[in-house]
């Protein structure tokens, strides 16, 4: 199976990327990175190809190219919402997670069997925010809600899935730790999820 993974400098997607390299039935990770990815490198697997790919609003026919064949995308890109502006944070969590998944949906050929987005969310969105809901719960909740959406519209092409993992502990993930950003600090959430990634 080939895979299509982006955020894979980041916590989640360190783990996903790790995840990934031990399966033996992906046969082609495609990694959409910004930057190079130093896990991805160090790993030397010949399965990993990693695209620098600069604007996530748009997949031109030199991207989709390199991602024909995938079945399936792992969406860990993201950012903090103290990190950057209210406009920036949604078009970087909602704008490029939406425009992606329209661009892989593209890539299915065959109709009984859909596109496979797997959009990593978090803990606390929500799709029915109130007054005080915090702008990350209801941009999540936002992108959740259109990723639905777009799969009763495109059931042929396309299956987008949330999931919300809400504490996040790298400490006994050794296998990441010299990659996360941070790895002394405990990311913290209203639970703590185990997340099993069932692409099948």
């Amino acid at each position: 199976m080939h895979i299509i993974l982006t955020g894979a400098t980041g916590l989640v997607g360190s783990g996903v990327l790790d995840a990934m390299i031990k399966a033996k039935d992906i046969t082609k990770i495609s990694i959409l990175s910004r930057k190079p990815v130093q896990m991805a490198t160090d790993s030397k697997d010949p399965r990993i190809n990693v695209i620098i790919h600069r604007d996530f609003e748009k997949y031109d026919s030199e991207v989709l190219k390199q991602l024909q064949g995938a079945k399936a995308c792992v969406w860990a890109l993201g950012i903090s919402q103290t990190k950057v502006n209210a406009e920036e944070y949604v078009k970087i969590t909602k704008d490029y997670t939406i425009a992606a998944a329209k661009s892989f949906a593209t890539l299915t050929t065959t109709p009984s069997e859909p596109f496979r987005f797997i959009y990593v969310s978090g803990e606390g969105a929500t799709q029915t925010p109130g007054r005080f809901s915090a702008i990350f719960a209801r941009v999540k909740g936002e992108t959740e809600k259109q990723l639905s959406d777009m799969t009763a519209e495109m059931s042929t092409s396309l299956r987008a899935d949330s999931v919300r993992p809400g504490f996040v502990d790298p400490r006994q993930h050794k296998a990441i730790l010299p990659y996360i950003p941070d790895p002394g600090a405990v990311y913290k959430g209203c639970t703590h999820q185990l997340i099993t990634w069932e692409l099948s």
